[in-house]
């Protein structure tokens, strides 16, 4: 069994959104393609509540791209982004939500950031996803989203760990590149970790 994972295709990581990904949203067609050959597809959506540790505002002087220690990690900091129920917090219009059998949160916890779509960064707690697709005999699972160099490439790192065969539709995803490097750099770790690169063709074909 195999299952579509969406990473965080959601209003504020979009152009004009809060932390846009450059050209994130020309990754919504081909995701909206590749959904007509998967019968599982499963999401996963930043949820973060006003005053998110991971948030600059949330401490006075810092800047969004100063990194701090959160609770002992070491935390990048961020402009305001996909806070609980607001407009930027939800998928994009023009994302086939229709398709989506199950949504999973992460970055619910104030104290704690989540780019994984299994595990907050401090993996001390799981969001439910492994257990569902373990339930639902799902063992291949293709990823997608936003960003490749953050919450792509954590939740690919952590579904090779945890067993899974792991696949990256690498057209289907955009990065950050804080640094110009950073898209490179992100599909060579996950490929180093056992992640398969693959295109859409590679699949629609």
């Amino acid at each position: 069994m195999k299952a579509l994972v969406v990473v965080d295709v959601q209003n504020d990581f979009l152009p004009g959104g809060a932390l846009a990904v450059p050209e994130g949203d020309e990754v919504i067609p081909i995701i909206n393609k590749l959904m007509e050959a998967f019968d599982w597809i499963i999401a996963t959506q930043d949820w973060h509540p006003s005053g998110h540790g991971s948030f600059a505002s949330a401490h006075p002087g810092k800047q969004p791209g100063e990194v701090i220690d959160l609770d002992g990690l070491q935390q990048i900091l961020w402009p305001d982004h996909c806070v609980q129920d607001s407009p930027g917090a939800a998928f994009s219009d023009t994302l086939n939500t229709n398709t989506i059998i199950k949504v999973f949160e992460k970055g619910t916890d104030p104290g704690i950031d989540s780019y994984s779509g299994f595990f907050d960064n401090g993996h001390k707690k799981s969001t439910g996803l492994d257990g569902y697709l373990k339930e639902n005999g799902i063992q291949k699972i293709y990823i997608t989203g936003l960003a490749t160099d953050y919450c792509v490439k954590f939740t690919a790192l952590d579904a090779v760990q945890l067993g899974f065969d792991t696949f990256l539709i690498k057209d289907a995803t955009r990065a950050v590149n804080l640094q110009p490097e950073d898209y490179d750099k992100a599909v060579n770790e996950m490929e180093s970790a056992g992640v398969v690169i693959l295109d859409s063709t590679d699949i629609l074909n």
